[in-house]
């Protein structure tokens, strides 16, 4: 980034002013739409500023894990390329699609929001495997909260493809069943600039943050997950208040979903 962008964000921020007119917790505009694509089983648009995503889930029949042979399987993949961000690279996935996934899965998993026995369709045989994937179209920063909105958005929109009488999937005659969701985590990253905290960070305010903290929580303010990024410390107190003020924000994106 260059140095006189990001001294620019430091003296506006000791002002209390970001260069986009926001509080600094307050995110940008967002819109979501679900059923955006016809042949994924559940999927989602999420809009945020300049950044838009889409989620996609599908279906697929697999065997299960040996330790889980009651359980289904949940998946995320993220594909960054360079049609949404000229900094994303074709080719194999890189160290941020591997972040983004892994983030935005432990917090959808670790919430046990999926009850994953209720993918099994023959112990020890055959159990549905949930595959998200998030394909961001423009990427302007806060990618994996975005992200993470898109695909709890496209699972609530998921429903079960019908088996045909080989026990495969018909993906022309979906169900109406729905994939069983006990919780809604939301996932907030809040970022450090000089003494300053923000939520939805633009890509210059991400290029410009001394540390992050992603937050995953539930409608109660129970923790999910926590991913520290970025090369400063943190104190215990900073990360208490990162924390309070990603489960205050949590429970307002809930909304948007719910």
């Amino acid at each position: 980034m260059n140095d006189a962008v990001k001294e620019h964000i430091n003296q506006s921020l000791k002002k209390g002013v970001r260069l986009d007119g926001r509080a600094l917790d307050e995110f940008r505009k967002i819109s979501i739409e679900t059923g955006v694509v016809a042949t994924a089983e559940g999927s989602a648009r999420v809009m945020c500023g300049e950044t838009e995503i889409i989620a996609g889930v599908k279906m697929e029949v697999g065997k299960p894990f040996p330790d889980r042979p009651d359980s289904g399987v949940l998946m995320v993949n993220a594909e960054l390329r360079p049609l949404s961000n000229p900094d994303f690279e074709a080719g194999p996935p890189d160290i941020e699609s591997i972040e983004t996934a892994r983030v935005i899965d432990r917090g959808i998993r670790e919430s046990k929001a999926i009850d994953e026995k209720s993918l099994c369709i023959k112990e020890g045989e055959s159990v549905w495997m949930a595959n998200v994937d998030v394909c961001p179209l423009n990427h302007d920063g806060n990618l994996i909260d975005i992200g993470a909105l898109a695909a709890m958005a496209a699972l609530k929109n998921a429903r079960i493809p019908t088996l045909d009488k080989n026990g495969q999937p018909d993906y022309h005659a979906k169900t109406k069943q729905k994939l069983e969701l006990s919780a809604t985590p939301i996932t907030i990253t809040i970022v450090k600039i000089g003494e300053n905290f923000l939520v939805d960070p633009t890509q210059d305010e991400m290029d410009s943050a001394d540390a992050r903290l992603t937050v995953a929580s539930l409608e109660d303010g129970r923790l999910c997950s926590l991913q520290k990024g970025g090369s400063g410390a943190l104190t215990l107190e900073e990360i208490e208040r990162m924390i309070d003020l990603a489960v205050e924000k949590g429970s307002e994106l809930r909304a948007l979903i719910e």
